[in-house]
């Protein structure tokens, strides 16, 4: 068993305009002075950290690192989320998703494409060049209009859409083997990879590739009615990235887990800050320990009511308070006895060794 590393905090809610938000510098102050010990950065803001730059300049690496070294930070993982959504977009999602992709590449799905894997591809050689070891990711969805089917199910179009699924992401995982980087792609609702069926039939779809892993989110399993502790038991060879999120499924008679069109605060399922909703992380980080991982728990601050900030402050603190020390020595060492096989075998009334 190893011990779990943290607290991390991931960016991505926080960035802004205004400082301390809006440099590097100025969030790595914040972060250190809530207690974090490293950051999940973004990749979709240059003035934050230029992905580009990273893939090709080991000395701008060095300085980012320096950057953070000087607060007592590192880098957990670099995030594409919204550039892995662009790997795969259905039409239906054509306008809404456009404007992850620069300018230059809107309304031309096969571009934004195109710019999308680039920049995976750019993420795979900076984690590299920052001596990382997992990337934080979304799959994208081409089947996701088709989650609860009418007219019935079409086995044919889903064995259709992971086959391309997969046929696009191939390159990139093995660009990601190329540079010694786990893939994780975060299991979440909106994306073809949304639970452990479907991560299994991408898996099979890229024929187990070894940096095809997992980003571990127990609110979007909660909020699904999914067993969130089971999947760890299923999964955890896969779980290679780790998001501390908090969520609550109240029941209702109006709407359930398709949420029934409303803002987050009157849904049946919500997210929330870390310990304002029904995760059970005691248990949650018990299971990842018992498993070895030894990656980050990494704040995503989601929350319908608590504000951000405190949320931040809230959650260093209780992460800090779940990560279980592993011990070097079993608690009842003390009692051991002999352990040679003449020893045993007295104990089992069967005589000595001949």
């Amino acid at each position: 068993m190893k011990t779990i590393q943290g607290p991390a905090i991931f960016l991505a809610q926080f960035i802004g305009e205004q400082p301390p938000f809006n440099t590097l510098e100025g969030l790595a102050d914040w972060a250190a002075g809530l207690g974090y010990k490293a950051l999940q950065i973004p990749c979709n803001h240059p003035a934050i950290f230029d992905v580009e730059q990273a893939a090709q300049s080991q000395s701008y690496c060095d300085d980012v690192r320096g950057v953070l070294a000087e607060r007592g930070l590192v880098i957990s993982e670099l995030s594409t989320h919204l550039e892995g959504q662009l790997i795969a977009v259905h039409p239906a999602y054509d306008a809404a998703f456009d404007s992850f992709a620069p300018a230059s590449r809107r309304g031309n799905p096969s571009a934004r494409q195109a710019w999308a894997t680039e920049k995976l591809c750019q993420a795979a050689r900076a984690s590299r060049n920052l001596g990382l070891r997992a990337h934080a990711t979304f799959s994208g969805a081409l089947a996701w209009p088709y989650l609860y089917p009418w007219p019935p199910h079409n086995a044919l179009l889903f064995k259709e859409a992971f086959a391309e699924l997969a046929r696009r992401w191939r390159p990139v995982l093995d660009s990601f083997d190329e540079q010694g980087v786990d893939l994780c792609y975060e299991i979440h609702p909106g994306e073809d990879l949304h639970d452990g069926a479907t991560f299994e039939r991408f898996l099979d779809g890229v024929d187990h590739h070894p940096r095809c892993n997992i980003l571990y989110d127990p609110s979007h399993l909660h909020l699904q009615q999914l067993d969130y502790l089971s999947f760890i038991d299923i999964y955890h060879e896969r779980i290679k990235a780790f998001h501390v999120k908090d969520a609550e499924y109240r029941k209702t008679g109006r709407s359930g887990v398709y949420g029934g069109y409303q803002g987050w605060a009157d849904r049946p399922g919500r997210f929330r800050s870390p310990g304002d909703g029904q995760i059970d992380f005691g248990a949650v980080f018990s299971k990842l320990t018992q498993y070895g991982y030894d990656g980050w728990a990494v704040l995503e601050w989601e929350c319908c009511l608590k504000a951000g900030e405190t949320g931040a402050r809230e959650g260093s603190e209780f992460i800090r308070r779940h990560i279980i020390p592993v011990s070097e020595h079993a608690f009842d060492d003390f009692a051991a006895g002999q352990e040679d096989r003449s020893s045993v075998r007295n104990m089992l009334g069967l005589g000595s060794v001949e």
